[in-house]
């Protein structure tokens, strides 16, 4: 059953900005999902989109390598939008010709508009210069049949494109990136005017024909909820219990990777704000055994995982008659699971990742299409309190990933220690709402250091906060240095066996949120 009657495809190649273009047109209520470049035509056929996007890239489209989307897909009849790789890729494949260009377009740019329609309707031409991204060493030479021009850069005659007949326009600039100043208006162009879209993709009618799924998909059976008291598993319970209400069992996992009086807390807040049916089993012995002598962060993940899955599957016995199990996969696990040109993921996620192929239960996860903050959105539209709906995330591995190396009960009481004292600071300051995450890491090294008179070897804990708004991306977070210094000086004094603390200033990408 699909029930996005209209939609937006992204075609990817490769763009570290792909995501922010899918962000932008959901914005607009208007459902957006993004696709490896390499998709079939049958299967962008069977999609039914309103319009197809082919995303920026790192290649040149002349390189002996470069990825190609099927040349089938402009027969389709739909509006197709080429952005900076995409744009190149377009001009190329129909005809016209791309070259190295001469002098690089790299930053802001100005744009003159020499056609006020299309992609510019309602934009000022002329004289007036628009601020613009761009990010490509390339330019358009000569135009397939039937193509002009519609704006201008300093660098480039073709800054943007239109054909004259059919629905297909490019722009060498990024319409995604603040830097745009134009750029909602662009994409809300191409989306409204072009595609003939409609604003109705809202987390009511999300809401709506997920529970009707849910209902068709499960019927009689029973449904288990990996309930984590996160905000995905959250959203998760309640609108699978909003479907089937007593069908559904949530299981609370403790893992012994928990933070410091989280399993109480959650415990109590389901047991006492909600109405669902909450079964809660200590397997804290069972996954440090399972960890033991793991230094890997691939195999402590997937250890997690199973695991998890091991005490579902046997939790779901004494149930009877459970065929489903819910989970809170997000869009941005989905995309980092995804290879898109046949490199490793970025990492595995213990709730992607090929779990179904050796689990008993089959998957509902209404989650798999959205956004963090759209799944927050969700959860107050579902009436769950702000408490629930605003805690910083909290990966599924839990502490297990923010320890560097083994994973001990010794080290993981370090950790917690000075875990509180990060998000207690935080609080104080007034900035852990401000911030997507804050949090600390025990690195798998020992510095000197003195103490009194004495010398000391011991460890060290990484400070990390990050802002973002749906985690694909995200830079650290600009904390005063009194917040900091605060944070320091409690966890070198509070917590025995630390003698320095740092702070991670490190950006993703390159890097990641976590640390593994």
């Amino acid at each position: 059953m699909d029930i996005h009657s209209e939609k937006i495809i992204i075609l990817d190649f490769g763009s570290q900005t792909t995501q922010l273009i899918a962000r932008r047109i959901r914005e607009q209520k208007v459902y957006s999902e993004i696709h490896p470049f390499s998709t079939s035509l049958e299967k962008i056929k069977a999609l039914k989109p309103s319009g197809i996007i082919l995303s920026g890239g790192p290649c040149s489209v002349y390189d002996e390598d470069a990825p190609h989307s099927d040349l089938g897909l402009f027969d389709l009849g739909v509006p197709v939008l080429g952005i900076c790789y995409g744009a190149h890729l377009m001009i190329q494949q129909l005809g016209g010709t791309v070259e190295k260009a001469e002098k690089q377009e790299f930053g802001k740019a100005d744009l003159t508009i020499t056609f006020t329609a299309g992609l510019f309707a309602g934009l000022e031409t002329g004289t007036v210069k628009h601020q613009v991204w761009m990010s490509h060493g390339d330019r358009v030479e000569s135009l397939p049949n039937g193509f002009e021009a519609t704006a201008i850069s300093d660098n480039s005659p073709f800054a943007a494109l239109r054909h004259r007949e059919k629905e297909f326009v490019a722009v060498q600039f990024h319409p995604e990136v603040a830097h745009t100043l134009i750029g909602t208006d662009v994409l809300r162009n191409f989306i409204f005017g072009l595609c003939e879209c409609k604003p109705e993709w809202t987390m009511h009618s999300f809401i709506e024909s997920n529970v009707q799924i849910i209902r068709d998909s499960v019927g009689a059976d029973n449904v288990i909820c990996a309930l984590s008291g996160g905000v995905d598993s959250s959203v998760v319970a309640a609108i699978v219990h909003k479907a089937i209400g007593d069908q559904l069992t949530c299981i609370y996992v403790n893992n012994g990777l928990m933070r410091t009086g989280e399993t109480e807390s959650i415990l109590r807040f389901f047991k006492e704000k909600t109405k669902l049916k909450v079964i809660d089993v200590d397997a804290s012995e069972f996954f440090l055994k399972e960890l033991d002598g793991v230094k890997d962060p691939e195999i402590k993940r997937k250890r997690i995982g199973l695991g998890f899955i091991k005490i579902f599957e046997e939790e779901a016995k004494k149930i009877g008659r459970v065929n489903y199990l819910a989970q809170g996969t997000l869009y941005p696990d989905v995309i980092e699971s995804v290879s898109f040109r046949g490199e490793a993921p970025i990492k595995s996620h213990h709730n992607v990742g090929g779990l179904p192929e050796i689990m008993q239960l089959d998957l509902i996860e209404p989650l798999r299409e959205l956004f963090k903050d759209e799944v927050r959105e969700l959860g107050l539209e579902l009436g769950l309190p702000e408490e629930a709906i605003y805690r910083q995330p909290f990966p599924g591995p839990g502490l297990g990933i923010r320890i560097m190396g083994e994973v001990t009960a010794e080290r993981l009481d370090i950790l917690r220690q000075a875990d509180v004292i990060v998000l207690d600071e935080m609080r104080k300051a007034g900035w852990y709402r401000k911030v997507w995450q804050s949090f600390a890491v025990l690195l798998p090294i020992q510095t000197v250091g003195v103490m009194g008179d004495g010398r000391t070897y011991e460890h060290v804990i990484a400070i990390r906060s990050v802002d973002s708004r749906d985690a694909m991306t995200a830079d650290w977070s600009k904390l005063p240095y009194e917040i900091l210094g605060e944070i320091s000086s409690r966890i070198i004094n509070e917590v025995r066996g630390v003698n320095r603390v740092v702070y991670d200033i490190s950006s993703k990408p390159p890097a990641t949120i976590e640390w593994e």
